[in-house]
Order: C-alpha cells, then sequence, then structure tokens
C-alpha cells in the first residue's frame, strides 16, 4: 500500500473483512479483546489508517452491520495496536 501511496495510486480493499488467516485473525482477535470492541471494527479502523490512499469497501446487507462498519471510521487504534497488527499486512 506504501508503494501505491506513493506513485498517488488508490487502494481499494473490496471485502476486507473476508479472508484472514488464522494467525491475523488471532491478532485481530487479541486487539479487539484489548479495545473492547469486534475484529471486524479493528480490521476496518486498521486499513484506513495504513495509508491515505486506501478506500475500504466491506459490503453489508443488514442496517446494524453498517452501522458498526460506519463506526469503525472513529475507532481510535493507539500505536502499540498498530504494531500487533503489523504482522496481518505480511
Amino acid at each position: 500500500m506504501a508503494a501505491l501511496d506513493a506513485q498517488g495510486v488508490a487502494y481499494t480493499a473490496f471485502w476486507p473483512l473476508g479472508g484472514f488467516s488464522p494467525l491475523q485473525s488471532g491478532a485481530l482477535d487479541a486487539v479487539a479483546a484489548r479495545l473492547g470492541t469486534s475484529p471486524k471494527a479493528v480490521a476496518i479502523a486498521w486499513l484506513l489508517r495504513r495509508s491515505p490512499n486506501v478506500l475500504v469497501i466491506p459490503g453489508t446487507s443488514k442496517v446494524a452491520h453498517l452501522r458498526e462498519n460506519l463506526a469503525a471510521a472513529d475507532l481510535e487504534l493507539p500505536d502499540d495496536a498498530l504494531a500487533a497488527l503489523e504482522p496481518v499486512a505480511a
């Protein structure tokens, strides 16, 4: 994502909440438990903060999930949480 940002290219994270490996899910679960929120909210907040060129399209068919997804944009991830999530991108 950083290389794309450097070139001024947007990155669209379509369906970003599906397809995490067990290791990635474990990191998201641990951060979510510590922050008192859902792993999906952490994933959305983390993607939005990774780079200014990221556009997240989580998709949903339920209004409640839409509200949760929108609330994730306001979720503050502390530096230690961001560091814990860095291996997810690998």
